[in-house]
Parts: C-alpha cells; sequence; structure tokens
C-alpha cells in the first residue's frame, strides 16, 4: 500500500470496494450472523451525489476534491465518471452511475469530479434532470495558465508514447492569426462554457472556487466552500502545509502528510512572450463576460 493510499484510508478517504463493504462493514464483527450486521449498517449504501465538480480541466479539481476528502461529511470518487459527457456510460442509466460512487452513510454528501462537464453540450441539462438541485463547483484559473497547463499534460503524454509533437507556437499561429478553435482554447472560454450551465441551475447554485487562490491560500477558499456545501466547519490550517520542494500546500492529517501526484505542478515549457500576450489579449473580453456573469473579477494576465 503506498503511502498517499494509507493517509486516504485512515481518513476514510480511501472508500471501501461496495463487495468489502458488505463482507465487512465499518465496526461490524464478522462472526455475527449476517443479518445483525445489516441491522448496523443498513444505511451504509452508494448514494448519487449531491455535488459535482464540474471543471475546468487543469483548473485545480484534484486538488479540490482531496482538500474536500479530508472533511467526514464527505464521500468522494476519485474516479473521473464521465456519466454525463460520453454516450456509452450515459446509456448504462442511473443504476450503473450510482454504483461507481464510495459507499457513504446519511451524514454524508456524495462528490464526484469529471473536469469535461465543463465544456459539455449535454451535461447541464442531464445532471438538472437528475437532480435540479444539484451543488456545482466550478474551479477558474489564469485561462492561458489554464491552456498552457492542457497542453504541457498533451505534451507529456505525446512524449512518453513516442508520438510526434508540435510546440504550442506551431499548433496556435496561424499566419497572423490565433487558431482559436483549438480544443484547449476553447476550454478556456469560460464564459461561453458557464451560460449553458445558467440556462440550468441559478448562480446560487453554482460556486466558484478561484483556483489560483486554492493554490496560494487553500484555507479561505475551502471554508468557502464548505460554506456552500452546508458542511460543519471543519478544515483547519493544520491541515495544510507549504512543501518547499514541490512549490504548493500538501495535505496533513493524524500525523500523516500526503501531495499531489507528480503529474500535477508539472514544469510548463517555455512560450514565446509575444504568444502568450496575444492571448492574454484575445481572453480579455471573454474574462470581462465571465466575472459579470460571477460578480466577481480574478487577477488574470
Amino acid at each position: 500500500m503506498t503511502g498517499a493510499c494509507l493517509l486516504l484510508l485512515l481518513l476514510k478517504l480511501c472508500q471501501v470496494h461496495p463487495e468489502e463493504e458488505r463482507k465487512n462493514p465499518e465496526g461490524f464483527d464478522g462472526r455475527q450472523e449476517r443479518n445483525s450486521s445489516w441491522a448496523m449498517h443498513e444505511d451504509w449504501k452508494q448514494r448519487l451525489p449531491k455535488s459535482i465538480i464540474i471543471g475546468v480541466r487543469k483548473g485545480g479539481t484534484r486538488a479540490l476534491l482531496e482538500m474536500l476528502s479530508l472533511h467526514p461529511q464527505v464521500a468522494a470518487a476519485h474516479s473521473e465518471v464521465h456519466f454525463f459527457n460520453v454516450e456509452e456510460n450515459y446509456h448504462k442509466g442511473l443504476d450503473w452511475y450510482r454504483q461507481q460512487m464510495p459507499v457513504s452513510n446519511p451524514d454524508q454528501i456524495t462528490v464526484e469530479k469529471t473536469p469535461a462537464y465543463f465544456s459539455s453540450l449535454k451535461a447541464p441539462e442531464r445532471i438538472h434532470a437528475v437532480d435540479s438541485a444539484m451543488k456545482l463547483l466550478l474551479i477558474v484559473r489564469d485561462p492561458v495558465e489554464r491552456l498552457v497547463s492542457d497542453y504541457t499534460q498533451i505534451l507529456h503524454n505525446r512524449k512518453a508514447r513516442h508520438k510526434p509533437y508540435q510546440s504550442l507556437e506551431q499548433i496556435l499561429w496561424r499566419g497572423q492569426e490565433l487558431n482559436t478553435k483549438y480544443k484547449a482554447m476553447q476550454r478556456s472560454l469560460y464564459a461561453l462554457h458557464l451560460a449553458q450551465w445558467l440556462e440550468f441551475f441559478p448562480a446560487t447554485q453554482i460556486h466558484i472556487v478561484d483556483g489560483g487562490g486554492l493554490i496560494r491560500e487553500p484555507l479561505p477558499e475551502m471554508r468557502q466552500v464548505e460554506r456552500f456545501l452546508g458542511l460543519e466547519p471543519y478544515l483547519g490550517p493544520d491541515n495544510f502545509y507549504f512543501n518547499q520542494t514541490k512549490g504548493f500546500y500538501c495535505l496533513q492529517a493524524r500525523g500523516l502528510q500526503h501531495c499531489l501526484d507528480q503529474s500535477k505542478g508539472r514544469p510548463h515549457p517555455t512560450i514565446d512572450e509575444l504568444l502568450l500576450e496575444q492571448l492574454c489579449t484575445y481572453f480579455s473580453a471573454h474574462n470581462e463576460n465571465f466575472f459579470a456573469m460571477v460578480g466577481r473579477t480574478f487577477n488574470w494576465c
């Protein structure tokens, strides 16, 4: 067992597989009768989520989920389910979706994270049809930084598979024009995608998390998330420590420490300054639209 999983297990973050939960629920003495065990633990079951982290990709969704997982009232699905945006999964039905969730008790809320939902055309309506009261978490960061981070992940994957790759400049520059159809560019158009969600959910059900703030000072952001989800105040300064080597905050509880895996915070390639300036100019109007929609501003570009 890895150190990270040990931490998650002790914090009740590594969720027990449903079959194992049935065999030996927490606190159940296996020598007792099976019926007695279910009488004691009948409230432990898989539930549909009451909150979903819908995005954005490379915005800090994994960090947000793992920080949320420290809270005893949260049962987090640690794999991206892609139920509402992938047709093959969606047509498997709600029972299949529920089976992807962790076991929880009535005092917990189940949370899942699939960043691809944010830019999906079908996800907003489908989620609303399942639960119109769903609480949505959207973590955003500087759209240019997000774009470069998105490209960096793609670049890393192509190199690892020994596939050909282009520099970001080669992808985005088309003569004097920017290639605005590049998927990573499209994902950074927050106002465009948020508008689709606001057609089905009121703004009061969508909480915006500042990804930059979560990196710099995670506790204030997480306290806002606790309030939005209706959780009891739990997270405190002792749950976070700054890792000088990695350059960002890691998690700790009960004397154990855990940092995000090495794929997070991966160094970005050097990008031409002229291209960065062009990107900032391009996103400027889109950012202003987003600020107006959410009623707050961010120090981007």
